[in-house]
């Protein structure tokens, strides 16, 4: 065995596999102490790989001593904040809440789920559904009872329509979606025709997530299995399926039908429009077509152009059309909706992308989507795996009698519970009673619509129980997920850090005009001046004038007495720019001798330049106004500094050399 493990190690060696090292950097071992304060591998490791350290190289010990020195300043600064009881101000303490809301989010949904119903959306929405469906009513809190009676309802109606009955006959007859049968006139509206259980085209999102998945999941011509939404039972068909229209602009020529029309007037507009739609194809233009004729005065003037839409937005007769439509520019025969007579014409579709270009749009759509519920669910489930969750359901069921209906008033009396104390589930090592329970429904209560009690004490029960779930997963986060508790460390120290620096250099430095001063006097030749030059430019526009201008300079004419000789009212042909040049400030003052003088005629993309040298001025300080943004700059500089000289005398600090040998 021992000859066996000898080869076995030599091999190893050989083909350049690595073993172990019992050398090897434990993150939870303690690199540095800075007063009093230990600090981990772990914890300076992530921060120096996210900020100077790009991702798979090998440390560089160079970097590593410079960043280690950088990182012992900032934890300095830290340990300052700390001692001046910065961390306990409400202020601090309610921001970093806030930061710690935001960041605990995405670890209470699923991100598996919430990629695979991105990728689910991303694909259905490359299509869209005609759907027709029969509808029975049903209230989310229905007693079992009368959940029962809407099944069996809504479960002879499918048996019908699959023994062969025509499916909108039985949803004019039997759905309990009132715009399946006609609606005769009243004085609010005209008579309106039942739509048989057509509900037009859709796509991904525009209906409730159990509608959308019942009609994607059933092929063309198909019924659907029952589907329970939160408004009822639903069986659909699906009528057609098409590719994509996408985001649509379209423009029409509208003209519409009286109320209450009698057959020839609706006629008369059907000959009209098709007259016109007559004119358009012998070659007359659109625009003025529409101008002339469009009943749509609201989009007449833009062409006949209508906001961008979706399939959902129009009735379906408008949408049928541009699916015929080929490419923008092209135009319909006349469509007949419930409106009125249209033509149509495609300006531009904007069709789904690829999933990389979508993803980040479609995923936020999921989020905010009920479907996100799933992906929160999948988590609920994870946790209480891991908490050991264990409950008394039956507990509940005492609350069914001593909450009454003043709860929806927000008015319920607790003390009605007051004898109620059995436990109804644990969480971790926490139990959570009745009296819990109790609590919790005093302290939600509010004015809300009624409902039944069991229904909204089961709801409440289902709620306590994810907000003791969430709350035992939250207080772990920290400890289960290292990326957490370093991000939720660098907000901590960043948020100490902003108003301590704020207050020590930066606002001081603004504030401080007496230190300013002090630290310009003592470092004044840190802000020169180079050799400059102090000169008149003169940038005539026309070649033909620059004679001239060179002869009023000369003559001693001012400057703005030579404007006024050169430009007129409609002519601005001589510009002229006085000031002190530094060198590759200008190029025209780079292109001439640098002496006292007129230059010659320098040339310009239209005209010519003139420079009037008045002197060359030699190096000198610059003032504190002229410096002020350098010099603020330095003296911040020059606080920190001396802000953390201080520091390192205040606090002791520690580098485990050994371990950082390690690191190296």
């Amino acid at each position: 065995m021992k000859l066996f493990m000898a080869k076995l190690l030599a091999l190893l060696i050989l083909i350049g596999i690595s073993l172990p090292s019992t050398a090897q950097v434990k993150n939870d071992e303690i690199l540095l102490n800075i007063g009093g304060k230990p600090i981990t591998v772990g914890e300076f490791m992530a921060v120096y790989q996210k900020n100077d350290m790009k991702k798979g190289e090998p440390v560089d010990q160079k970097k590593l001593e410079e960043y280690l020195q950088l990182y012992i300043n900032f934890k300095l600064k830290v340990r300052e904040a700390e001692e001046l009881g910065l961390d306990t101000v409400t202020t601090f303490v309610n921001e970093l809440k806030g930061y710690r809301d935001q960041l605990a989010k995405p670890y209470f949904s699923d991100e598996a789920t919430i990629e695979r119903l991105t990728k689910e959306a991303w694909d259905r929405e490359h299509f869209d559904l005609r759907t027709r469906h029969i509808f029975i009513k049903l209230a989310p809190d229905a007693l079992p009872d009368d959940t029962l009676q809407a099944w069996q309802k809504i479960s002879k109606i499918r048996e019908r329509v699959m023994n062969g009955e025509s499916f909108e006959k039985v949803a004019t007859e039997a759905s309990e979606d009132p715009s399946a049968r006609d609606r005769e006139a009243t004085q609010q509206h005209p008579f309106l025709p039942g739509n048989h259980g057509d509900l037009g085209y859709f796509t991904v999102f525009d209906y409730v997530y159990p509608f959308e998945n019942g009609a994607y999941r059933t092929e063309a011509g198909k019924v659907s299995p029952i589907v329970r939404t939160e408004y009822g039972y639903h069986i659909i068909k699906v009528t057609s399926r098409h590719d994509a229209l996408g985001k649509i602009t379209a423009a029409h020529l509208y003209m519409s039908i009286p109320k209450n029309a009698k057959h020839e007037d609706s006629l008369r507009v059907a000959q009209r429009i098709d007259s016109v739609y007559q004119l358009l194809k012998g070659g007359e233009k659109w625009d003025d077509l529409v101008k002339k004729y469009s009943d749509d005065k609201g989009s007449a003037g833009k062409g006949g152009t209508l906001p961008p839409f979706g399939v959902n937005r129009m009735v379906p007769e408008f949408i049928d059309a541009i699916y015929a439509l080929q490419k923008p520019g092209d135009y319909s025969a006349p469509v007949k909706t419930p409106y009125g007579w249209h033509i149509i014409r495609l300006v531009e579709r904007k069709t789904p992308g690829k999933f990389e270009d979508e993803k980040a749009d479609l995923k936020q759509k999921v989020q905010k989507d009920g479907r996100s519920e799933i992906a929160k669910q999948t988590v609920l489930s994870n946790i209480r795996k891991e908490a050991g969750f264990t409950e008394n359901p039956d507990a509940k069921k005492d609350f069914y009698t001593v909450v009454t209906d003043s709860i929806f008033n927000g008015k319920w009396d607790p003390a009605l519970a007051q004898n109620l104390s059995k436990p109804m589930f644990t969480v971790g090592d926490t139990r959570y009673t009745q009296k819990d329970f109790t609590a919790y429904l005093q302290k939600n209560q509010r004015k809300t619509e009624k409902q039944k009690i069991i229904f909204f004490i089961d709801r409440a029960y289902k709620d306590f129980v994810t907000e003791g779930l969430i709350k035992w997963e939250n207080a772990r986060l920290e400890s289960k997920y290292p990326d957490f508790r370093n991000l939720m460390g660098e907000y901590r120290d960043g948020i100490l850090l902003f108003d301590l620096t704020d207050q020590k250099v930066w606002s001081k430095a603004v504030k401080d005009t007496t230190g300013l001063k002090e630290y310009y006097e003592n470092n004044k030749k840190n802000y020169m001046w180079d050799e400059r030059m102090d000169a008149t430019i003169y940038t005539v526009r026309d070649q033909k004038y620059a004679q001239k201008v060179r002869n009023f300079i000369i003559s001693g004419l001012t400057d703005d007495a030579i404007l006024k000789e050169i430009n007129t009212d409609t002519a601005k042909i001589l510009k002229i720019e006085s000031g002190k040049y530094s060198r590759k400030e200008n190029p025209y003052i780079d292109a001439i001798t640098w002496a006292p003088g007129l230059s010659g005629e320098l040339k310009a993309n239209t005209g010519a330049v003139i420079v009037n040298v008045r002197k060359i001025i030699p190096p000198e300080v610059k003032t504190l106004n002229e410096a002020r943004g350098l010099i603020t700059n330095d003296y911040q500089n020059y606080l920190e500094k001396i802000w953390v000289e201080y520091l390192h005398r205040k606090f002791t600090v520690i580098v485990n050399k050994e371990v950082l040998a390690r690191i190296k």
